[in-house]
């Protein structure tokens, strides 16, 4: 079904449900109505035709001529005879009122003889005095008294209003179908211009194109969503490119190289075998910083939201996993790494959280000179890692998290230029900030990772 036969058949279903509570409201309404007036005209001859004992039938004479006009009744005893007699069906309900044993007054409509009547009756005790049509008697068993009112006249006028309604009813089904189809038609179209021009940017792949925003409504909302979509595709797939073009520069480097050494190698009885040792040597450099580059294309590969649990991390004890990697091979070169951990609480991926600190550290003890110092600090969810390095130029310091950007003093050291894109992005995906400076008191970089910290009672 498409949507605008949906909305068409809300519409008119909409419309159904009320023509039709109204034509049942009208209809009970005025039922209940007629109804209760012939109801209230026999329960006041039930009040006129029961005396009390000792009245008189000289003293019920004017009670008697104010009996309601178009009304009958009759005594049932309780074997079922009537006084006076007359064709009303006496039926097991009449005779349990008769004997006592039933309720004390039913209201009902009956049928008989092809004519409907209002029918009330009425349980009398042992020795009631009532008026009949020839005077007023007194009964010494248990009775039923039978008020009876024509309502052929009113059924059939109900009859008809039941045709009116139902002529009504049709009439408006066929308002609300045409309105319906009109409404979803005009209703629709700003809807199906939208929906062609989504189709044409979908046919020519176009990301450069824009949707007018239109008003403030909810088409125009669908449209500014709809072009903020296409800013971010469009984005995507330019750093997409930029990273395919960066990944094959910065590729072909030590592809090149290893080529070259290999055509050497090729010749390796023509060399010596201190120069083999350094060709393979060079060798293996160059396939390990290809296999680095690899890594941290795949760790850059994973986007801005990577897969995983997110869970609650102990900030300090994530800091201090990476310190002790981190001086393994701040050993080598004898660089002091100082640690100063508070306990702190974060959300996040601890792998990812874990890659991005080591990833500074092995900055800072890349740059670092030999007995040189390092230090680390973290409390309320900020991580500071300092070195005494050389330190960033400023110039430099808004490229410095770019891909495959490096410092013209950095191009000559090993390296992929992806470590601190692969900072930025890790601390982007825990909704954090990074920046760089120098430090006051080492001289050298200083980064600073700044984490929303989790509240603990």
């Amino acid at each position: 079904m498409t949507f605008r036969s949906r909305v068409i058949t809300a519409t008119v279903a909409a419309a159904a449900i009320a023509v039709i509570l109204a034509c049942l409201a009208s209809f009970v309404t005025t039922r209940n109505s007629l109804l209760h007036a012939v109801d209230e005209s026999l329960l006041q001859n039930a009040s006129i035709s029961q005396l009390a004992p000792g009245t008189s039938s000289k003293d019920h004479n004017a009670d008697e001529n104010a009996q309601v006009t178009g009304s009958y009744f009759e005594i049932v005893l309780p074997n079922g005879t009537t006084l006076p007699n007359s064709r009303v069906p006496i039926d097991q309900t009449t005779l349990q009122v008769a004997k006592g044993a039933g309720p004390q007054q039913v209201l009902r409509t009956i049928t008989f003889g092809g004519q409907s009547y209002r029918e009330l009756i009425i349980a009398l005790p042992a020795n009631s005095v009532v008026s009949t049509p020839t005077g007023v008697a007194q009964i010494s068993t248990t009775a039923a008294q039978l008020f009876i009112v024509d309502i052929t006249g009113q059924v059939r006028e109900l009859h008809r209003l039941v045709t009116t309604l139902l002529f009504v009813a049709a009439g408006g089904l066929l308002l609300a179908l045409a309105l319906g189809i009109f409404l979803a038609r005009q209703a629709l179209h700003p809807l199906e211009e939208v929906t062609n021009e989504i189709e044409s940017v979908a046919e020519t792949n176009d990301l450069q194109y824009r949707l007018k925003e239109g008003d403030a409504d909810e088409l125009g909302r669908l449209r500014r969503v709809f072009n903020r979509l296409l800013r971010s595709v469009e984005n995507s797939q330019t750093l997409q490119r930029q990273l395919v073009l960066d990944a094959s520069h910065e590729l072909r480097t030590p592809l090149t190289s290893l080529r070259t050494n290999a055509q050497v190698l090729a010749r390796s009885s023509r060399l010596g075998e201190d120069e083999v040792r350094q060709i393979t040597d060079d060798m293996i450099t160059q396939v390990d910083e290809l296999a680095t580059l690899v890594t941290d294309l795949g760790e850059l590969a994973r986007g801005e939201r990577s897969e995983g649990p997110v869970e609650e991390l102990r900030l300090d004890d994530c800091v201090e996993e990476c310190v002790e990697t981190a001086r393994t091979y701040a050993r080598l070169r004898e660089i002091t790494i100082d640690v100063d951990a508070q306990s702190s609480f974060i959300l996040g991926r601890r792998d990812r959280l874990v890659r991005a600190v080591s990833n500074l550290l092995t900055n800072a003890v890349k740059f670092t000179p030999r007995h040189g110092r390092i230090n680390v600090t973290t409390r309320d969810g900020v991580v500071v890692v300092a070195d005494s390095g050389p330190g960033i130029a400023e110039d430099d310091q808004p490229h410095i998290f770019d891909r495959f950007w490096r410092a013209p003093s950095a191009r000559a050291l090993p390296g992929s230029g992806l470590g601190l894109s692969i900072v930025a992005q890790v601390v982007d995906e825990l909704d954090g900030t990074v920046r760089v400076d120098r430090d006051p008191q080492l001289g050298g970089a200083r980064f600073t990772i700044t984490l929303p910290e989790v509240e603990r009672d």
